[in-house]
């Protein structure tokens, strides 16, 4: 394992996003990420993750932490694993992230965190007690219904029925907990009866929302031509990349086929079981119970 040097590990303003769960910093205690989901758009260039798949380890981050927080004026949501999930497998040795979890408890913050390990489970002791006084969210990224085609496309990572086991851990101890149904890939889980599975199943484990971004995969820069790579070796017969190439060309956002109905059919099923969907409506639910704490925080 490689530790690097870093200044600092939370973001220094603070800014609340309504865009993404209303966090108001971001943390990341890892660098790169060994999950080997072949889509993921933070190995694209512009963000100069060398060797992205290669995990290391921001040095002394614990007490880069617990510095960090200290000189915060003014308490928020920490939002984790938009850049490398605070759960890898490496997590599971060294307890960094259970570790920020407890100066986030101290110090009275919230947690926003989003993973696709059940290893997060670990952590519901510390959790609850965040949850005791500050927002707390658990986002668990599904993909696809189906652990096959998840062992595919996410190499590394716990299988879905996994997943949908750890999100009713949570639920059933009171953490709140939603599913990010993300990325739709076009050809691949980009149809109704995955989304549909997805959203019965998030019910059916506790899960308070389902959110999905766009129903479709973005692409960009080396990001895009590892992408095809991996559809060539996973898919040798279907020219999936040529299919990409002939609808989409260099497009960011290569939205679902059939999208406006599939976005028909995942509105209809959150409602169907009550799940929230909109990003206002889940922000607003999980701050809502704080909404007396807060005037104190600010």
């Amino acid at each position: 394992m490689e530790f690097i040097q870093t200044k600092t590990i939370i973001s220094s303003s603070y800014k609340e996003n309504p865009n993404w769960f209303g966090i108001n910093y971001n943390m990341n205690i890892y660098k790169g990420c060994c999950h080997g989901c072949i889509y993921c758009d933070s190995r694209s260039s512009c963000y100069q993750i060398i060797e992205f798949d290669r995990v290391r380890i921001k040095e002394n981050s614990t007490e880069i932490i617990k510095k960090n927080l200290k000189s915060k004026k003014t308490k928020g949501v920490v939002g984790t694993g938009a850049m490398s999930d605070p759960y890898n497998p490496f997590e599971e040795k060294y307890m960094l992230t259970r570790e920020a979890l407890k100066l986030i408890d101290e110090n009275r913050f919230g947690i926003c965190i989003a993973t696709k390990s059940d290893l997060v489970t670990r952590d519901i002791d510390i959790l609850k007690r965040i949850q005791s006084h500050s927002p707390t969210m658990v986002k668990m990224t599904i993909t696809t219904y189906d652990d096959e085609l998840c062992k595919k496309v996410e190499r590394n990572v716990c299988p879905t029925s996994d997943r949908f086991k750890a999100i009713k851990k949570l639920s059933d101890n009171g953490i709140y907990v939603g599913v990010l149904l993300m990325p739709v890939l076009p050809f691949i889980n980009d149809n109704e009866e995955n989304i549909k599975n997805i959203i019965k199943s998030a019910y059916e484990s506790g899960a308070k929302f389902v959110f999905s971004y766009g129903l479709g995969v973005t692409l960009r820069q080396n990001q895009r031509e590892y992408y095809f790579e991996k559809l060539r070796e996973i898919f040798p017969r279907q020219n999936l990349d040529k299919k990409y190439i002939d609808i989409f060309g260099e497009s960011y956002v290569n939205s679902a086929r059939n999208y406006e109905y599939l976005y028909k059919i995942f509105k209809q099923e959150c409602e169907k079981y009550n799940l929230l969907y909109d990003m206002k409506d889940i922000i607003a639910d999980y701050k809502s119970r704080y909404e007396k704490t807060q005037i104190s925080w600010f």
